[in-house]
């Protein structure tokens, strides 16, 4: 579905992305993980249409995405979420969700078609879609659950999401996982995930990616990668066990 090959970015002096490749494929959560500062947030951002890479290429569906705006890669069919979650705090959730369904989508949809939308969308992501509910009552899981929800109204078939379970905890960061596997099986979308809570992470992506300093130092199953000693060494710090 997303092959990224040989991408670069520069700023200035400074390589954030060394010819960083991997692809995606149709149907599958992959795992896109690495030290602060490894340059995931920058893939990101070059894939969503954020930055320009300063070269590689970046295909989606088999058309070249790299360079094209936010707004025509989003129409295209991809979606992303941010690490800070950043709500029209004088809208309420429903309409939140209903404004990234009319704007988002390939084709302008009406107001009662995109109200109709964000409810689905609230009530996959359990968030009231109550008319009057305001973004400001929700805490910390909830405002990820809203800025999940406004990027899944945009009607994707990738999605982007970066950092996810940040802030949560124990309890949350499960039921968002979960809420992950869901959104692949009912909304049939294939997902890369950047997180950093390897624990829960690498129990529910299909395959992962490593970055270090801009460039790639692994890839593959979740249980190659937490044996690789480069990515204990770089990352994890000691391995990690799944069951």
């Amino acid at each position: 579905m997303l092959t990224v090959t040989n991408l670069t970015k520069r700023f200035g002096g400074f390589t954030a992305l060394n010819e960083v490749s991997f692809e995606v494929n149709e149907g599958e959560i992959l795992g896109l993980i690495g030290p602060n500062g490894s340059g995931k947030t920058t893939a990101f951002n070059c894939i969503s249409g954020a930055l320009r890479p300063s070269s590689g290429s970046i295909t989606f569906q088999g058309r070249e995405i790299a360079g094209l705006t936010p707004d025509a890669v989003c129409h295209l069919g991809i979606a992303r979420t941010f690490q800070i979650p950043r709500p029209f705090r004088k809208l309420s959730i429903v309409e939140n969700v209903a404004v990234a369904a009319h704007y988002g989508a390939a084709e302008r949809t009406g107001e009662a078609e995109a109200r109709r939308r964000a409810a689905k969308i609230l009530d996959l992501v359990g968030l009231p879609a109550d008319p009057e509910a305001s973004p400001m009552l929700l805490g910390a899981g909830g405002l990820k659950k809203l800025e999940l929800a406004r990027a899944l109204a945009t009607g994707p078939r990738l999605l982007l999401a970066d950092e996810s379970l940040g802030g949560l905890d124990p309890a949350e960061m499960a039921g968002a996982a979960e809420m992950l596997k869901r959104v692949r099986r009912e909304l049939e979308v294939t997902i890369v995930w950047v997180e950093h809570i390897m624990a829960t992470l690498m129990r529910i992506v299909d395959r992962v990616v490593v970055l270090d300093h801009g460039e790639k130092i692994a890839e593959g199953a979740p249980r190659e990668v937490a044996e690789d000693p480069r990515v204990v060494e770089a990352y994890l710090g000691e391995k990690i066990v799944l069951a």
